[in-house]
């Protein structure tokens, strides 16, 4: 990587962060989620990190969301679960190590394994492949949060804030030059989830 794209990475990153900073300390959860989907299509039209090749129509026109549903948004306490752990080949960044740390009870979807990234740094990891997949949403599944890269909904008293209207594509939904961590077998539910980025 050369000093400019370090540079850049780590601007987008920092940018990402102060994000899910003004979506934390927005007064309602609504709004939040207007300040992120506008704050999203702004990186991904202007920033020199963004996924989106150059001439992509989706920096002009922004990405495509289903309308916010209060319904989708929760506050979870972390429910124990076995230990498991993951090895993912992230591509050029070699492999990323997983750990599982706990579970989240979805009322009326299911359960979801909440992961431990065993890195420098660590973050917690939630990734979601619901049954929009391969038609509303990437097939490979779509992140709620991760929060080594700052996408962090917040939390308190033990809880941890989902909300699936935040639900986002990874990079490598826009370009196959990226290689993503997807979606593993405890992070699936079978109905569908219409909220969050979708394809069209």
């Amino acid at each position: 990587m050369t000093p400019a794209a370090a540079l850049e990475l780590a601007d987008w990153r920092r940018r990402v962060a102060e994000l899910y900073a003004a979506v934390r300390a927005a007064p309602d959860p609504v709004e939040g989620h207007a300040t992120w989907r506008q704050g999203r299509d702004d990186l991904f039209r202007t920033h020199p990190q963004s996924p989106l090749p150059a001439g992509d129509p989706l920096r002009a026109s922004g990405l495509p969301f289903w309308p916010y549903d209060p319904a989708l948004r929760f506050e979870l306490p972390l429910r124990p679960a076995a230990p498991a752990t993951l090895d993912v080949d992230t591509g050029a960044d070699g492999t990323t190590a997983m750990e599982r740390v706990g579970v989240l009870e979805l009322p009326g979807l299911g359960t979801l394994d909440v992961w431990w990234l065993a890195q420098y740094g660590g973050g917690l990891f939630v990734p979601l492949r619901d049954g929009t997949a391969g038609a509303g949403s990437y097939g490979g599944g779509r992140y709620l949060l991760d929060t080594t890269k700052g996408a962090d909904l917040g939390g308190t008293g033990g809880r941890m804030v989902v909300d699936l209207n935040f639900a986002y594509h990874p990079s490598c939904r826009y370009d196959p030059a990226w290689t993503c961590p997807l979606a593993p077998a405890g992070n699936r539910v079978g109905a569908p989830v219409r909220a969050g980025e979708r394809m069209a």
